[in-house]
């Protein structure tokens, strides 16, 4: 089964842990795509920084503060993931309500300690 992930608050930035989640898709096989503020590419997965209606997204992490996160909440839920992961740091008790509203399912969790304990 895909698990096509999108990164959400993607950084060049190679001490930012949004960059060693992609690093650590790509390294396990799981197609990545990914949005930041700044154009550029890490580990081969570009970084865009439009939001492009990417189709068949498993799951969205987020690597973005509660705050940041409202101007995407119509954007994650038109992507219609199967799952959103709440990376520590980026819970946000307003958008878990929006998301059981709408039927998708989210984990507070840290993805990449999941890869790194093969629970992804």
């Amino acid at each position: 089964m895909s698990k096509k992930t999108l990164v959400l608050g993607a950084s060049l930035n190679p001490s930012r842990y949004s960059n060693f989640v992609i690093q650590k898709l790509v390294n396990n096989h799981i197609e990545t795509v990914a949005f930041g503020r700044r154009a550029g590419v890490v580990a081969g997965v570009t970084i865009n920084t439009e939001l492009w209606p990417f189709e068949n997204i498993h799951t969205v992490t987020l690597y973005l503060n509660a705050k940041n996160q409202k101007g995407y909440y119509d954007y994650i839920i038109s992507l219609k993931p199967k799952r959103i992961i709440f990376n520590p740091g980026t819970e946000n008790p307003e958008f878990y309500n929006i998301l059981r509203q709408n039927n998708i399912p989210f984990e507070k969790a840290c993805t990449l300690v999941l890869l790194s304990t093969n629970q992804y």
